[in-house]
């Protein structure tokens, strides 16, 4: 017997635009917050409890908000928008202050990548003003760290993800390109490490299991790309997945690596099982392109939620999988 269609257990409304971003901040005994970046420039912080706007922040001069993340306490929150700035805000004390900014060049709709190198300090990578360029920095200080540039022409870069292994010295970075291409960056090398042809369309989306090194990455195909990392950091294409409809616009993976989500076209919200990519759930609500997809960071696992966002301005939270079941 297979399972009814799952409804959303609830749903947020009245971001006022598309929800391009979506983040969880739920760890600890303090309120569980999603952060969500709308196609107006407006960040909203919903209180999950009372699923409800708590504050909403505008910093991008009315400029698309593409990405959110917070920093090590729910009170230091980083956007980046379509203005071409990243912006770290104060949330504190009822503050809603910008109390530092950084200038991207980048008019492309690349996503940045936030990994914390030490405690209090942190890499940012995004999109520079070239168009195959990425840069990466540290935080606070905005020291630049290194420029990667690929040497063939691969066209816009359009995602990437830092990651710091648990072996070796540095950090890596896995950026998707114009082309279909996958790159994998030694930053501390500031070299190629390997290259793959993942996709025959530009490179939508991609997201990695650290734990497992293995990955998957999307585009405006019908069909999602898997690839692994070998011994030898070599990037190995695995499976694909074929979809019902083309056209993904983000991919999620969670915590305990048991599902895949992803956002897709069609409006739609598909789960796998991350271990076999077996299809699990079809998540139909919203009205239009699905653009973001999060898992909550709940200590308790019971508590897991699955939030998507979509150009319908409207955000749906579902609990899915949560106690025991086999995601294989």
């Amino acid at each position: 017997m297979s399972r009814p269609a799952p409804s959303p257990i609830y749903t947020l409304r009245g971001a006022g635009g598309p929800l391009n971003t979506l983040h969880f901040s739920c760890l600890g005994g303090d309120t569980p917050l999603l952060f969500s970046g709308s196609g107006t420039g407006a960040i909203h912080i919903w209180n999950l409890n009372s699923r409800r706007a708590e504050k909403i922040v505008e910093g991008h001069s009315g400029s698309s908000v593409i990405w959110v993340n917070s920093l090590q306490s729910k009170d230091a929150l980083i956007s980046q928008g379509r203005d071409m700035q990243v912006c770290l805000w104060d949330l504190g004390e009822g503050r809603s202050e910008v109390v530092d900014s950084v200038w991207t060049e980048s008019v492309g709709f690349c996503q940045c990548s936030l990994l914390e190198s030490s405690p209090g300090s942190y890499l940012l990578a995004f999109a520079g003003k070239q168009t195959e360029e990425i840069k990466i920095i540290e935080l606070p200080s905005k020291t630049p760290v290194c420029t990667l540039v690929p040497d063939a022409k691969l066209g816009m870069v359009m995602c990437i993800k830092l990651w710091q292994p648990d072996s070796g010295p540095g950090p890596l970075l896995l950026a998707g390109y114009e082309d279909g291409s996958l790159l994998l960056w030694d930053v501390t090398q500031r070299s190629k490490l390997s290259q793959a042809k993942a996709h025959p369309e530009p490179v939508m989306c991609l997201t990695f299991d650290t734990k497992r090194l293995r990955g998957i990455s999307g585009s405006s195909e019908k069909k999602l790309t898997s690839w692994m990392l070998d011994t030898q950091t070599n990037l190995q294409l695995q499976d694909c997945v074929t979809l019902v409809n083309p056209g993904v616009s983000h991919l999620c993976i969670r915590d305990d690596s048991k599902l895949l989500a992803s956002a897709g076209w069609d409006h739609r919200v598909r789960v796998f099982g991350w271990k076999k990519l077996r299809p699990l759930a079809v998540l139909q609500y919203h009205t239009d392109v699905v653009l973001s997809v999060a898992f909550s960071n709940h200590q308790d696992p019971r508590q897991r939620l699955l939030a998507a966002g979509s150009k319908d301005q409207r955000i749906s939270l579902w609990s899915i999988y949560n106690e025991g079941a086999d995601n294989s």
